[in-house]
């Protein structure tokens, strides 16, 4: 087993050897990221075995607030001071990830989709096993007779986590549709309880109008469907026997007046009445000397 130089501590002052190494480890950490890379100087720092850390600015794009961290160590005073590590490390104003959350605790209600499957931990603390007392008499009931009980069944706590979820929830209390709702579940025809110690508080609303049906509901919960919601009945107004509709109009066009001899005659048309009688019937007038004609014909010469 490797054992440490007499004159180090765990933690403690660092060597000054060690201290005083800086452009070694400026010379490490340019090798690890380039000339560019590497900042100011910002401080040493012991670590265990009598190593020490020095810290120089990162100056990569994306790495705001981090550092280059060189570890230089030697194993006796008569041994040169070699280089351990060169690493990027955040400071206290660095941009980092988020902690780190495992997957099978990213999980959150409404991720489970078609044919996923998402396992309980054997220990978790929502469920007991069956066999065992869970407070619950609708449950207690059953756990004596043999095969019939669960292999795990709600511990208490688990009880509880779930009536703060619901009570806290979009069917609690205190959610905008309860408190403007007529009526509470409670009181309501279409409320169905549910068995179990969580019977007081909690039931299903079976109202296929409502907007929670089918869903567990707080019994301080209400919506506009309430089976006893009244609705007050408007005055009806007194309507008219007889009653216009004046939406349309029927236009009667003025016929043409009439005088007393007859119709009136057109615009530009000569009036016959007012010819003289020499004028025929067919409009020509007739010469005068000229002989007339019969309804038969021409007169005959020498008749």
């Amino acid at each position: 087993m490797a054992r440490l130089p007499a004159d180090t501590d765990l933690v403690g002052q660092p060597d000054p050897r060690l201290a005083d190494a800086v452009d070694v480890a400026r010379t490490a950490a340019e090798q690890e990221g380039g000339s560019d890379a590497v900042g100011a100087y910002v401080d040493a720092q012991a670590e265990e075995g009598g190593a020490v850390t020095h810290l120089f600015e990162a100056n990569y794009s994306g790495y705001q607030g981090w550092r280059w961290a060189v570890t230089v160590a030697c194993a006796s005073r008569a041994e040169p001071v070699t280089i351990s590590e060169v690493v990027l490390l955040p400071g206290p104003r660095a941009l980092v990830a988020p902690e780190w959350v495992p997957w099978e605790r990213r999980v959150r209600a409404g991720d489970l989709g078609v044919g996923d499957l998402l396992p309980t931990a054997p220990d978790d603390h929502r469920l007991v096993p069956g066999y065992l007392w869970s407070d619950d008499p609708a449950i207690e009931d059953v756990e004596g007779e043999l095969g019939l009980g669960r292999r795990r069944v709600l511990s208490r706590q688990g009880r509880q986590d779930a009536a703060e979820r619901w009570h806290e929830g979009g069917h609690g209390p205190a959610s905008p549709m309860a408190v403007t709702a007529p009526g509470a579940c409670g009181t309501c025809g279409f409320y169905l309880p549910i068995a179990g110690s969580l019977r007081a508080a909690f039931g299903v609303c079976g109202n296929e109008f409502a907007p929670a049906d089918g869903h567990v509901v707080h019994v301080e919960f209400g919506c506009g469907a309430h089976s006893e919601v009244e609705v007050e009945p408007s005055p009806v107004a007194a309507v008219a026997e007889l009653v216009y509709d004046d939406a349309q109009l029927d236009v009667d066009p003025i016929s043409r007046r009439e005088g007393a001899g007859g119709p009136e005659q057109p615009a530009g048309e000569p009036d016959r009445r007012a010819m003289g009688s020499g004028e025929s019937a067919g409009g020509r007038e007739q010469p005068a000397g000229e002989p007339g004609e019969g309804a038969g014909g021409p007169d005959e010469p020498g008749q």
